[in-house]
């Protein structure tokens, strides 16, 4: 996806930091649009559907956290990628982010090379998900409709719940996917397994793909990161 295509919507309540971070993203070629607390940034992603927010967590009117919250039940922003931004020393639990529904953070002050990074990284969620039954994500060829996995020139055969549950990190690669939610999705809410049985399962990806992606968020769950 070209740059100029991507909506980046910036929430923070100080305007130097608004400013800058819209300066450094704009340079890269994105449509950039502010607000300057949440009542407003809700507001502006309803008219935009940006495919990127960055989020500041304390604001006064209303704090980032729960900001997230509302955003992710409006249905047309449920697949937005969202950045929080904390300040250092700041009563900030990554653990509270991730439940909110965030896909990252940013430590403030923020470096412009952080900061793209971070956003380039996030975003080839979209550039990496192909039309049809084909994720293309790194150097890997997920066909969903065969289940087959090729790694380069190798096909992979997977059993049924390891495939599903790598594909289920790789559709939305920086996403942190909690415990309860990829026990849902895999197993279903009517069958009984506990949290080893995931634990074992990747594992054994992690066995069988020369390079896997998959990282532990210690305490939350798992995500596919490039």
């Amino acid at each position: 996806m070209n740059n100029a295509t991507i909506k980046i919507l910036i929430v923070d309540d100080e305007p130097d930091i608004l400013e800058f971070l819209g300066y450094n993203l704009k340079k890269e070629g994105y449509q950039v649009f502010k607000a300057c607390n949440g009542v407003k940034a809700i507001e502006i992603a309803k008219k935009e559907n940006p495919h990127l927010i960055i989020l500041d967590v304390m604001m006064d009117e209303l704090d980032g956290i729960e900001t997230c919250k509302r955003l992710r039940q409006i249905s047309q922003l449920k697949d937005a990628i969202i950045i929080f931004l904390t300040a250092r020393g700041e009563e900030y639990s990554q653990l509270a982010g991730y439940e909110s529904g965030a896909d990252d953070y940013i430590t403030k002050p923020v470096k412009p090379q952080v900061l793209m990074s971070k956003v380039k990284a996030l975003l080839r969620r979209i550039d990496n998900i192909s039309s049809g039954n084909i994720i293309n994500i790194g150097t890997l060829k997920i066909d969903t409709e065969q289940f087959l996995v090729y790694e380069g020139e190798n096909k992979l055969i997977l059993p049924k719940k390891e495939f599903l549950l790598l594909k289920l990190l790789a559709e939305k690669p920086g996403k942190v996917f909690h415990r309860d939610e990829i026990l849902r999705t895999i197993w279903g809410d009517d069958v009984v397994v506990g949290d080893r049985t995931i634990d074992v399962h990747i594992r054994k990806l992690r066995e069988k793909i020369s390079y896997c992606p998959i990282v532990t968020v210690k305490g939350v769950g798992y995500k596919f990161e490039l």
